[in-house]
């Protein structure tokens, strides 16, 4: 995590951004009336949108929870893929 001042933020925008999205680092930018900005890169953004949106369904996130422990035990089967063309795919 990176905290920079706004000043700071706004002469080395670029920088900044880069950070985030290269680095995958957060980036604070503080501001006088201690009302603080935080810069992430998009993919780190929908990644916790993601999280948030699972975990706020309890019984999903319960669900979940109970089948990666079932993996980390064992229990899981491998699958192989099997690709629809598309002309196939509008059947259902």
């Amino acid at each position: 995590m990176i905290a920079t001042n706004y000043s700071n933020a706004r002469q080395n925008f670029a920088h900044y951004c880069n950070e985030a999205v290269h680095n995958y680092e957060t980036v604070i930018v503080t501001r006088k009336r201690g009302e603080n900005v935080v810069l992430m890169s998009e993919s780190a953004y929908n990644n916790l949108m993601e999280n948030l949106y699972v975990r706020s369904n309890r019984d999903n996130y319960d669900r979940l929870l109970r089948s990666i422990n079932q993996l980390e035990h064992g229990k899981g089967t491998a699958r192989e893929l099997v690709e629809i063309p598309d002309d196939e795919q509008n059947i259902l």
